[in-house]
């Protein structure tokens, strides 16, 4: 009897623990099911599309053309791009009895294909402060071959979707210009220090980059780069003459000068290729002007010596000198002088004193001598 009650709870037991397991279960069920209903669905893949370029700009620097334009780093759908990008580029050579539109069938020459295509580490030594910049250099053949022809320019940025396929942005604005055969470098640029500016000079060409006799310049381009700074170099200024006068310039700085020569045609502008790059450490050696309008007068027991200040932005302060007829003049004050005031009470009685003063600027350069004034002090009583 002992045993059948035994079993009796046994089997209650045990439908007891599979009724709770089988709730448990269903519970599990309905939270996995309930899960999966309320999950958004799946995203797509984002398409990472570079945006168009819209201000690429060419230029012609001797023999070569200067492309310039903001980098896409922004894909179509506004947000940054993550993947790496490049660059195509792309020519079109007109010559010059086709029109402007025309196509390879109508004579011009066309690369249906990129000119050149950049990524990597090519393209970042293109890019300065998310402007890139390319040069197309030709090559002599080339550049005889195209001479007069209308170029024209376009670039596009990709990036590389799945399997690596290209994902494309628009081609770019045209940008256009007409080979023109400029003028050879200029020469002998020099560079010479006033104390309120630098003034270059340099020689005019005389030939064009294929031996022509070099037309009329129409002007010439200044570039400087400041070493102390980091970056390349800027146009600072335009000259009709083959000179320039640069009055924005700091002593103590290290600067480098390039000019070019710019030829203008049928409404066309080219520059030359860069002149030899000259190198200039301008020093303040230039003293400030001598003081003016010293006057002195004994009063007091003290020679009291006034005249009007200097104007130089780079004053430091002033000097007094004092001598007796016939002797050496000496230096009163150890500290330069602040203001154009001085008070001497090292005095001997019955003496006849000459003063002069001196201006120093922040560099010590030193001024010529005030003209003097002689202070009689009275004999002791």
């Amino acid at each position: 009897m002992l045993l059948g009650s035994h079993l009796r709870s046994t089997c209650i037991l045990r439908s007891e623990r599979c009724r709770l397991f089988s709730v448990a279960a269903i519970i599990a069920l309905t939270c996995v099911l309930w899960s999966c209903a309320a999950q958004a669905p799946p995203h797509p893949p984002r398409i990472e599309r570079p945006i168009q370029v819209r201000d690429l700009a060419a230029e012609q620097v001797g023999t070569s053309v200067e492309l310039r334009f903001t980098r896409p780093d922004t894909a179509t759908d506004g947000e940054l791009l993550t993947k790496p990008i490049e660059i195509e580029i792309f020519r079109r050579v007109t010559p010059p009895n086709a029109k402007a539109g025309a196509n390879a069938r109508q004579g011009a020459e066309t690369n249906s294909a990129p000119l050149i295509t950049l990524e990597g580490s090519d393209l970042s030594r293109h890019t300065v402060d998310h402007k890139f910049e390319y040069s197309d250099q030709l090559a002599p053949t080339d550049f005889s071959r195209f001479l007069g022809s209308a170029l024209t320019f376009r670039v596009r940025a990709l990036t590389r979707g799945f399997r690596g396929r290209p994902v494309e942005g628009e081609l770019s604005n045209d940008a256009r210009l007409a080979l023109l055969d400029v003028s050879r470098p200029v020469e002998a640029l020099t560079v010479e220090v006033t104390e309120k500016a630098l003034k270059l000079r340099w020689s005019p060409p005389t030939e064009t980059v294929t031996g022509r006799p070099a037309g009329a310049i129409t002007g010439y381009q200044v570039y400087r780069s400041d070493h102390g700074k980091p970056g390349p170099y800027e146009r600072v200024g335009e000259a009709s003459e083959p000179s320039y006068v640069d009055a924005s310039f700091e002593f103590g700085t290290l600067y480098s000068y390039k000019v070019r020569a710019v030829s203008r045609e049928d409404g066309h502008t080219a520059e030359s290729m860069d002149s030899a790059a000259v190198e200039i450490l301008p020093r303040d050696v230039f003293p400030p002007a001598a003081p003016a309008g010293l006057s002195g007068l004994y009063t007091a027991g003290a020679v009291e010596l006034i005249w009007n200040p200097n104007t130089e932005p780079d004053l430091a302060g002033y000097g007094i000198y004092r001598h007796e007829a016939g002797g050496h003049a000496e230096r009163l004050n150890a500290e330069l002088l602040p203001s154009p005031l001085f008070r001497d009470t090292a005095l001997t009685p019955g003496r006849h004193y000459l003063y002069s003063v001196t201006a120093i600027d922040l560099s010590g350069n030193e001024s010529a001598v005030s003209s003097e004034v002689e202070v009689e002090v009275p004999p002791a009583r």
